[in-house]
C-alpha cells in the first residue's frame, strides 16, 4: 500500500512522511477517527514507507523493491500484524492463528469493514477480542532483532478491544519499547483505549471523508454517478457503509423489512406477530442485531427531521423515503426521545448478551405504547 494508493487525507500523509524522513519517528502512534475513512490503509502505507529502501522524490514508497512488495502482499517480515480474534474451543487465540484470514480481508476491504471481518472469522454472534496470549506473543516477537530492516513495524488494528489484561501487558512493551519498534494502533472508538495506553501515544486524528470523496471512491470502484452520490450522502463519510448502500446490501434491505415490520404491526397492535418478529431478529445474531438497532435510531431521526421540511438534511434512499413519507407522523415530539431511548437501552441489553428474544419483544411492546402518542 503506497500513499498515493490512498484517497485524500493529505495532511496525514505529510505528517507520517516527515517523521520518517526526518528520523523522529515516536514509538507509539495512534490513528484514531471515524470507521471507513482509511485508517488502517494510511498505516499500512507508513510501515511499507519506512521499509521502503528506495522512496521516490515526491514522498512515498517505490512500490517495486524487495521491502516494498512484501509489504504490499502482506508478508514483510518486520511487519507484524495484531487484531481483534474469538477464541477456538477455548483455547489461546492468537492473530497468528487467523493470519490468511486477515490477508485476505485486508486484501478485499481496504477500509476494514468489521461486519466483513465478523463474516471471516465464521462468527457473527461473536465479541472478537485481542487477548492476553497476545500480548505474550507480541512480547516474544519484538525481543528479536529485526532482520529485513531497521525497523519492526507493528500495526495494531483496534485496540479498544483490548482484554483488560492485554493492555496492561502491552502497556509495559509502549513505557519501556524496544528501540528498533513502532507501534501504530489505529482506532474507530479511542475513548475506549485504557487511558495509560492512550496518553502514551502520539495522537493523529483521521478525519472522516466529506461526501464528495466517498462518492469519488465508490465510481473508482464501478458505482454510477447517481447511485455513488446517493449512498455518499447518506454514509456520512463511511466508505464501507457507503458501499453496502450502493451495492444494496441484502442487510440493509433486510434491516429496513424489519423495520417496516415493526412499526405496522406496532401501530396495529398484533402482540402475536411481533413476537414472531422478536425470534426473527434475535436469531440475527449479536452483531447484526445491534446493527440492526442502530439503523431503526437512523430512521426514527430521519422521520422526525421530515417535519422540518427540507430534503437536504435527509440521508435516506428512496425506498426508505417512500415509507418514510407516510410514516413520519407517528414520530413527533412527544415520542422521538423516548423512542430512541428505547434503541438505546435495547442495544446496551444485547451487547451485554442478554437474551435476544426477551429484549426485542420487550422492545416491540413499548413501541406499541410509543407509536400512538401525540
Amino acid at each position: 500500500m503506497r500513499f498515493t494508493d490512498i484517497p485524500g487525507h493529505d495532511d496525514v500523509k505529510a505528517r507520517l512522511r516527515e517523521m520518517v524522513d526526518a528520523g523522529r519517528i515516536p514509538h507509539a502512534l495512534l490513528l484514531e477517527g471515524p470507521a471507513g475513512s482509511g485508517k488502517f490503509a494510511l498505516a499500512r502505507a507508513f510501515a511499507q514507507y519506512v521499509h521502503c529502501t528506495s522512496r521516490t522524490a515526491d514522498g512515498d514508497s517505490c512500490g517495486q523493491c524487495p521491502a516494498c512488495r512484501q509489504n504490499e502482499t502482506f508478508n514483510h517480515i518486520d511487519t507484524v500484524y495484531s487484531f481483534p480474534v474469538v477464541k477456538r474451543s477455548g483455547k489461546p487465540a492468537l492473530s497468528d492463528d487467523y493470519a490468511e484470514d486477515f490477508r485476505q480481508f485486508m486484501a478485499e476491504s481496504p477500509y476494514m469493514d468489521f461486519d466483513r471481518w465478523l463474516v471471516a472469522l465464521d462468527n457473527i454472534n461473536a465479541q472478537p477480542q485481542i487477548y492476553v496470549e497476545e500480548g505474550n506473543e507480541l512480547l516474544r516477537r519484538l525481543s528479536f532483532m529485526t532482520r529485513g530492516s531497521k525497523f519492526k513495524v507493528v500495526l495494531l488494528w483496534l485496540p479498544e478491544r483490548f482484554k483488560e489484561e492485554t493492555a496492561n501487558k502491552l502497556l509495559k512493551l509502549v513505557e519501556e519499547p524496544f528501540a528498533d519498534t513502532i507501534f501504530v494502533m489505529v482506532s474507530n472508538n479511542s475513548r475506549a483505549i485504557l487511558p495509560t495506553i492512550y496518553s502514551r501515544t502520539q495522537r493523529i486524528a483521521v478525519r472522516r471523508y466529506d461526501d464528495g470523496e466517498v462518492a469519488a471512491i465508490l465510481r473508482a470502484s464501478g458505482f454510477d454517478e447517481e447511485t455513488s452520490a446517493d449512498a455518499a450522502r447518506i454514509a456520512s463519510g463511511n466508505v464501507n457503509e457507503a458501499l453496502k448502500l450502493a451495492g444494496v446490501s441484502k442487510e440493509r434491505l433486510q434491516y429496513f423489512d424489519l423495520f417496516v415490520s415493526l412499526m405496522r404491526q406496532a401501530y396495529a397492535r398484533k402482540v402475536k406477530e411481533l413476537r414472531e418478529w422478536s425470534v426473527t431478529v434475535a436469531g440475527l445474531g449479536r452483531e447484526p442485531a445491534m446493527q440492526f438497532i442502530d439503523y431503526c435510531e437512523r430512521l426514527v431521526r430521519e422521520s422526525f427531521i421530515m417535519h422540518l421540511s427540507d430534503p437536504r438534511l435527509l440521508t435516506v434512499n428512496s425506498t426508505e423515503m417512500a415509507f418514510a413519507v407516510k410514516f413520519f407522523p407517528f414520530i413527533n415530539e412527544k415520542n422521538v426521545l423516548d423512542m430512541i431511548a428505547l434503541f438505546d437501552a435495547a442495544r446496551r441489553d444485547i451487547a451485554g448478551n442478554a437474551n435476544g428474544k426477551i429484549v426485542f419483544f420487550d422492545l416491540a411492546v413499548k413501541v406499541i405504547m410509543l407509536i400512538r402518542r401525540k
